[in-house]
Formats: structure tokens, sequence, C-alpha cells
């Protein structure tokens, strides 16, 4: 099910002629995720939120996906609904999906951009020593997780969980209500887990790409992904890397205010690369929420 983000829409007869945007949130999280930016993009796109297998309103789906292939197959439906070129975006978990979309799906030759917000892709990490140790360290740590997950102890796997991504930020403590749906989504996080580690020949794949592609990563996360992004970054000829030194792990939502127009920016060059500029599309004040 596609999460609904309430955003201005233009007139129905022009919206087919329009580019998509996916958006796909990080493990624990949902579609709402990207509200802010839906917001910044206005009514220059359609903007899709989809709440990943397992979470929002998907929490109840019976065969949850144990590899990104069948993550994409879950949300095709939303895939199919936003025809036309497709904008994707994605963040940690989501990331890894949005990554899959565009380098082995069905729905691949529909992508215009791509936006990767440190993606979990772990087995980009596996041609150095110094790069295997980081693999095993979050290998470990999915290890940790799951068992608590299956020996039934919920909260401890959602604070090892928390506290590796945190990465070197503030370890401020989780509301309780925010805790509360955490735990509630937690089973899921093994089989995330699982579908991020089945992933091979990302290196392969990755060079492959032809599309613009923007990549983030913050100075206060795990250096695990710090290290995915910086080797996504050496192998695209397609990647622009933006790193914000003062970010953790959650910066599209804690750094919004950078992240959104750098993301809308990005779009608007890739529509004008494809031959579509957004002011052919989209009323002028439309544009202008789009460029931030």
């Amino acid at each position: 099910m596609t999460n609904v983000i309430p955003i201005a829409r233009a007139e129905r007869g022009k919206e087919r002629e329009k580019a998509s945007v996916v958006a796909l949130h990080c493990s624990l999280g949902s579609g709402r995720q990207w509200k802010t930016l839906a917001d910044e993009l206005g009514r220059s796109h359609r903007f899709f939120a989809p709440d990943i297998s397992g979470y929002g309103a998907q929490a109840c789906a019976l065969d949850l996906p144990l590899t990104l292939a069948e993550e994409v197959r879950c949300l095709s439906g939303t895939l199919n609904d936003a025809d036309g070129p497709i904008h994707l975006v994605g963040h940690s978990y989501g990331g890894a999906i949005a990554f899959k979309i565009a380098t082995a799906s069905p729905f691949a030759h529909r992508v215009r951009s791509l936006t990767l917000i440190e993606p979990v892709l772990p087995t980009l990490l596996c041609e150095s020593d110094a790069d295997r140790r980081l693999h095993a360290r979050f290998a470990e740590v999915a290890r940790e997780v799951s068992e608590d997950l299956w020996s039934g102890s919920a909260l401890e796997a959602i604070d090892r969980f928390i506290e590796f991504w945190n990465g070197s930020g503030p370890q401020d403590p989780l509301p309780a209500s925010a805790r509360l749906r955490m735990i509630e989504r937690a089973d899921k996080l093994a089989f995330d887990f699982t579908a991020a580690f089945a992933e091979q020949n990302v290196a392969t794949a990755a060079a492959s790409l032809r599309v613009p592609t923007l990549l983030f990563s913050g100075g206060l996360s795990p250096y695990l992904t710090q290290r995915i992004v910086q080797r996504l970054g050496a192998i695209m000829d397609c990647a622009e890397i933006q790193h914000l030194p003062a970010a953790g792990h959650m910066l599209p939502l804690t750094h919004a205010s950078s992240v959104n127009p750098a993301i809308a920016r990005h779009i608007a060059r890739a529509d004008e690369l494809a031959g579509v500029p957004l002011a052919a599309e989209a009323p002028a004040e439309a544009v202008s929420g789009a460029e931030g």
C-alpha cells in the first residue's frame, strides 16, 4: 500500500506527463518519513512513498521478503502506478531496495535518477581486508539482533540496532511512543538483514548504472555506510557525493533542510538532461518550490 502524503497536485490531465518520485524509507520506518521531501517537491512531480513490506500499513504482510528482488516484487504495484519515468530516492535499507530497482529489475529502464542515502549494501565491502572488517562487524550486529528477536527479546534487539546506527552521534533516548512502534515492527529486522547480506555482485551492478546518481553520507554515521557511499562513488561514473560532517544516519530527517533541496535540484537536473524541463511540466510556483 502506498502511504498517503497530502501534497498539492497539478491538473489531472497533465499528471500522466510527469515523472514520478518513489521514495523508500529505512528499516523500522514508514513512508511518512518523506513528508518534508514531498512538500519540497510540491506539484512538480507525482510523489509515492510506499510502506516497505513489514512496516507501516504493510506490517501484517504474511510472506516477508528474504531478498532485495522479493522486496522489489512487493513494491511492483506502486512502481506500476508510478507510470512513466521514475526518480528513485532511498534511505538505508530503502536505499538498498532502490539500488536493486535501478540495476536489476523490470523497472530499471524507467529510472531517470537515483538518490541513495547511506544504502545498506554490505557485500560491497568484501574486496579489501579493511573493508571486510567492516562487513564482519555488521554481520555480527545482524546476528546479535536476530538472535535477540528469535529469543523474544525485542527490546534488546531494538537497543542493539539503534546503538549501532547512532554511530558516533549523540545517544539520545528514544521517546517511549517511538520505541513502542519499533518493537511492534522489530521482527522484520531479521528479514532485512538477510536480504542485505544476500545481495551479491554489487560493484558490478553499480558500474553498470548510467543514470544521474546522488549519494549522501553523514560524518557521525557508522563508518560502514560512509564507506559504502565512498565505494559507490568511486565505482559509478554518474555519481555525485554529498557528505554532511555533522549528520548521522538519520540525516533525511535531522538534516532535511539541507538534504531535500539537494534532492530536488538533482531531480530537476535529471529531468532537464532527459529533455523534459520542469518549466514545461508545472506552474512556475511549483518549480520554485521544487528547487528549494
